[in-house]
């Protein structure tokens, strides 16, 4: 698991993952599908952050909750579906 420390907020439509690193805020938010899945559909993390590998532990966060909670992603963000693409490990949880 990540190094960082990632909070969830989840309500009952959707929710977001996020960290604060030096005072820059990360963020990855979704929107759920029925009970069954969550579609990601936007993540940000500012340039002060970059190369930090933020982006990708915010997804991973995801994953471990899907796992968890048994529920699939759908990842609508191109960030987020090009990370879950290059993680073969992580496809249990990809819809």
């Amino acid at each position: 698991m990540s190094e960082f420390d990632i909070t969830r907020d989840d309500g009952p439509t959707g929710g977001r993952y996020s960290v604060t690193i030096d005072g820059h805020a990360a963020e990855m938010t979704y929107s759920r599908a029925g009970t069954s899945r969550i579609i990601i559909d936007h993540t940000e993390v500012p340039e002060a952050l970059r190369g930090m590998k933020v982006g990708k532990a915010l997804v991973e966060a995801a994953v471990m909750d899907a796992r968890r909670e048994a529920f699939k992603i759908i990842p609508l963000c191109p960030f987020a579906k090009a990370t879950l693409e290059k993680t073969p490990e992580w496809q249990d949880v990809v819809q």
